[in-house]
């Protein structure tokens, strides 16, 4: 099994006296609702705030973000619970807390992100840690069956779970593990979880950035910024594709534009072109390799410069653009291809991003999303390209927990409807 879930208990029969509540009224399941109403094929917001108002204090809190690559789970533990609350917990539920936050690899491909963990965190008047824990989301079946295996529908009815696979796997949660999902708009979760964990900060520092000097290995520092006042800001989201948000304030912020050549695009070519399975190998392959070996430069055409439109030599005319010739191709490496691979598509994302935000007047660009995990070429790269091409104009910055805001946001969104 890739990850479990997390334990908890519950304090039904204060819950029920602070509602008036007969105590009938309230099912161990915490939910005041008759199986009848717990089979309905779709929950909404409204629908969830009126079923999980009156149990704030229920445990365990999660949110869900489940994507086209990756599934994101983040988890609060609590670190505050008194001795009648350990007391009141129920046993199987202890051991599944102490499991999920004891490991750090959860079967051959969960895994908790430890530096990441938010300590000492608030969160309606409870104290605890933040978990940040990932998987493949072809691995989506088993998940669902062990939380059926857990019983885990015996604690709760409904998660909050955002992405496109809240829909793709609805049914699969209904009926492999009779829990309803709570659907929420993914660029709502998404703003929202940004917005929240850059004003928590990352225990004590910045959670956003920049580079200094990007393209300078002995002089290229990563710098903290301050995003007090974030707005405007351009919201550019790599994940299997990329969405592309102007943000104007917490409520105010539109979808400007989107491509599907995103993280997803990068690591598929890479499948075929190098036979490589996973995004680490990946991105390990692009480290060693010289896209210039396959890309046309500006200079392999002009012989320098391309000075009347200000385009330098060392600038990419196209991409893939030596592997016409047969010569060049039996002399490129599976390394010198993925290389070539991730710089194609960073730089379309980065070319994408800088016309946006000169349309939407916005010299703030902000690169989230798990294509950035562990990628310090892209993002060295999408620093200086937009200083580059913008005469300094531009600033791109990147977040600390990359991948993982759309999950914070549904956390959010439980907490808040409760």
């Amino acid at each position: 099994s890739p990850v479990l879930w997390g334990g908890g208990w519950s304090i039904l029969s204060m819950a029920s006296q602070m509602l008036g509540a007969p105590q009938h009224e309230v099912s161990q399941k915490g939910a005041f609702c008759s199986r009848t109403e717990e089979s309905q094929p779709h929950l909404s917001k409204t629908d969830l705030t009126a079923r999980i108002s009156f149990f704030v204090f229920l445990f365990p809190w999660f949110g869900l973000d489940i994507g086209g690559t990756l599934v994101k789970l983040v988890y609060f533990e609590p670190k505050d619970i008194t001795a009648e609350e350990e007391e009141e917990e129920v046993e199987n539920l202890k051991s599944i807390r102490k499991y999920l936050t004891s490991n750090v690899a959860y079967g051959s491909t969960g895994i908790r992100d430890v530096h990441l963990e938010l300590k000492d965190l608030t969160l309606c008047g409870r104290k605890g840690n933040l978990h940040f824990i990932r998987f493949p989301t072809h691995d989506m079946p088993a998940f669902i069956q062990m939380g059926s295996e857990k019983h885990f529908s015996s604690l709760h009815t409904t998660l909050c779970a955002t992405g496109g696979g809240a829909y793709k796997f609805e049914q699969d949660f209904r009926t492999m593990g009779d829990l309803q999902l709570c659907k929420l708009d993914e660029l709502d979760c998404l703003i929202k979880g940004v917005l929240y964990i850059d004003s928590v900060g990352f225990n004590g520092h910045s959670e956003c950035y920049y580079f200094e000097n990007p393209t300078d290995a002995e002089r290229c520092q990563k710098l903290p910024f301050n995003l007090e006042n974030p707005y405007p800001l351009l919201l550019v989201n790599i994940g299997s594709g990329v969405s592309i948000l102007a943000v104007y304030s917490k409520e105010n912020y539109k979808r400007v534009t989107g491509t599907s050549l995103g993280g997803g695009t990068f690591f598929g070519l890479c499948c075929l072109l190098t036979g490589c399975s996973t995004f680490e190998e990946a991105l390990e392959m692009a480290s060693h390799g010289d896209s210039t070996k396959v890309d046309k430069l500006v200079r392999d055409i002009y012989g320098g410069d391309y000075e009347r439109f200000g385009l330098p030599g060392w600038a990419v005319a196209s991409s893939f653009g030596n592997m016409m010739s047969k010569e060049k191709r039996e002399s490129v490496s599976k390394e010198d291809l993925a290389k070539a691979t991730l710089i194609t598509i960073t730089n379309n994302i980065g070319s994408i991003a800088r016309m946006c935000a000169l349309n939407e007047n916005i010299n703030r660009v902000v690169f989230v999303g798990n294509f950035l995990r562990i990628n310090t070429i892209s993002m060295r790269l999408l620093a200086y390209a937009l200083d580059y091409w913008s005469k300094g104009q531009l600033k791109a910055l990147f977040l600390e927990h990359e991948g993982y805001f759309g999950a914070v946001g549904a956390l959010l969104e439980l907490l808040d409807s409760a």
